[in-house]
């Protein structure tokens, strides 16, 4: 058997459990490996421009896909540009494996040149990170970190020197299978006995929902029938809840409806499946509780729950289903979807918009952009407003995927997602919702996209703002300061790069641009300028906003800024009423 280096099982136990690429960026740290998927038939290197975006990249292959997506960076610079887009995997809980190379082996704990303490720096955003310092280690370290990765839906890091990787392997065998990983898993009978009791008694019962509904979608139409339950989801649900649901009303929180806070505040019961949705002050304040979840540690994290029911969404209500009685009173049911039709015809009329009126609405951008992309497009949204129009806006249907930050909160994530989720499926069509300030802070990779060939639709919300960071300092009373962006005339930067590039502000300009970069078969970004005051509000303002915002009217005034506040007020008076 011929000999072969530690990179060589690397790639080999890689490409053994379906790994198809890896994102990166080279460094001399990374030779051994790169070089080895260099003359792999079956792995692919996708170079990126920053590490960062490899690790957004990744995550959104494995999110679209279910599947383990691997990263890299080289020693020191390398590993740290990785650690922020891993942080978003592992809060999005998708399975990612990220090799971090290492300083030569003899020098480490020297303060030589790159030199870091990887596995110190990756702890907080891994459930397993190993230094590989022995060949004798492999292939054992990188199969427990595989599984470790898939199994508990998160990130896994291996740490491994240059010259180790270099060194012949002691162990060529690769064995490493991934059968059966998700085990099924549903609450003890008398859990889910109790629950049915709670569910029989009650008459007004609302389901709440989250990413834990993937996969359950059957199942959680079946439970909402019988308990004649209104439907509200979490954004990180939108995909997986909202297409195809009758008894759907919205998405509640920050970037909510109001028929979704409504539908939780005036039950009597309240179902949570599969969220760990973080703000408490829309849950109800009477309700009793009943939380579903996968991880027991998130039982009663957010809210105080009456019951909980520790299992997978899927199987916890195919058990649940048989002990539930069907209800006849609709009553609730029906007042939370006039609700849903009220405020959803407030959103739609948000969105038109008239030829010559400008500045053009981001709602309105979201509103034709849905119209127009594909039954099957993939959507990625920057974090800030971009993630409050996709919430609000996109219509999912059961083929169209949407990604975002949702949980890690970080800005520029979406074009990298973009990519990821492009070369993952080539033949679909993919729009990046960027904000100005997101595409702004990773826009070198604008040169990947057209390096990959990567045919990603980019639509730039172009408000010449930290928008959203205005919003917030408006609600805590603060005048808005440093959030001014200076911005390059984007069409022309995207045709600089080699990309199709379309400017509009006319609204009477924006559906032709949109057809025209769907039309173009290569990279295509079309920048839109839109309202910068737009307010997009949360569906229940507490009395420290309101107070807030009247402060900053104050401040505003007082400062010179009258123009500000007349653009604010012309902007959203139609959305007050």
């Amino acid at each position: 058997m011929a000999t072969a280096k530690i990179a060589d099982i690397i790639v080999e136990t890689l490409a053994s459990v379906g790994v198809q690429r890896v994102y990166g960026v080279p460094g001399d740290s990374l030779n051994g490996i790169t070089d080895a998927i260099r003359t792999h038939k079956s792995v692919e290197w996708v170079h990126m421009r920053n590490e960062e975006a490899a690790a957004f990249a990744a995550g959104a292959e494995a999110h679209l896909t279910g599947n383990l997506a691997v990263c890299a960076g080289s020693c020191g610079p390398g590993n740290t540009h990785l650690i922020n887009g891993l942080y978003d995997c592992h809060r999005n809980r998708v399975p990612v494996l990220a090799i971090a190379a290492q300083i030569p082996s003899k020098e480490i704990g020297s303060d030589y040149f790159q030199e870091t303490k990887p596995d110190h720096i990756f702890k907080d955003c891994s459930h397993f990170c190993e230094f590989i310092s022995h060949p004798s280690q492999m292939p054992r370290v990188l199969e427990i970190a595989i599984r470790t990765a898939v199994a508990k839906r998160g990130v896994s890091v291996i740490v491994v020197s240059g010259d180790t990787a270099l060194q012949e392997a002691t162990w060529r065998r690769v064995r490493l299978t991934l059968d059966s990983m998700q085990p099924i898993s549903s609450p003890e009978p008398a859990l889910l006995e109790r629950a049915a009791a709670m569910l029989n008694a009650a008459s007004k019962v609302t389901i709440f929902g989250g990413a834990g509904c993937a996969g359950s979608h059957a199942e959680l139409l079946r439970t909402a029938e019988k308990l004649q339950a209104p439907i509200v989801h979490a954004l990180r649900g939108k995909e997986f809840i909202e297409y195809d649901n009758p008894y759907s009303i919205g998405m509640t929180g920050l970037l909510g409806f109001t028929s979704g806070y409504y539908g939780m505040e005036h039950c009597d019961v309240l179902l949570m499946l599969g969220t760990d949705f973080p703000y408490t002050q829309f849950y109800p304040t009477h309700a009793k509780i009943i939380q579903v979840d996968s991880r027991g540690e998130q039982i009663g994290r957010r809210t105080a729950v009456d019951l909980g029911l520790v299992g997978s969404v899927q199987d916890t209500l195919r058990a649940l289903l048989p002990l539930l009685q069907q209800k006849t009173d609709n009553a609730h049911l029906a007042d939370a979807q006039a609700h849903y039709k009220k405020a959803r015809k407030g959103l739609d009329d948000l969105a038109k918009g008239e030829p010559g009126k400008r500045p053009i609405h981001p709602q309105h951008v979201s509103a034709v952009l849905d119209r127009l992309a594909a039954e099957d497009a993939i959507f990625t949204c920057d974090v800030g407003t971009p993630t409050v129009w996709a919430a609000r806006y996109l219509t999912m249907n059961g083929k169209r995927r949407l990604l975002g930050s949702f949980n890690h909160g970080s800005m520029a994530n979406a074009l990298p997602q973009a990519i990821g989720a492009q070369v993952t499926f080539p033949d679909r069509q993919v729009v990046s919702m960027s904000g100005d300030g997101g595409l702004a802070m990773l826009m070198g990779e604008l040169l990947s996209l057209r390096q990959l060939k990567a045919p990603v639709k980019i639509i730039v919300y172009q408000n010449d703002a930290l928008s959203f960071v205005e919003l917030e300092m408006k609600a805590v009373g603060v005048i808005s300061f440093g959030t001014d962006l200076v911005n390059p005339d984007f069409a022309k930067l995207a045709d600089a790069c080699g990309i199709f590039g379309r400017n509009v502000e006319d609204p009477g300009e924006l559906e032709e641009a949109l057809r025209a970069a769907f039309a173009h078969p290569g990279p295509a970004l079309v920048s839109v300028k839109v309202a910068r005051q737009e307010l997009s509000m949360p569906p229940t303002i507490e009395f420290e906003q309101a107070k807030g915002f009247g402060l900053y009217l104050i401040k505003a005034m007082l400062n010179g800024r009258g123009d500000e506040i007349l653009d604010m007020v012309k902007t959203n008076l139609r959305e007050a009423f």
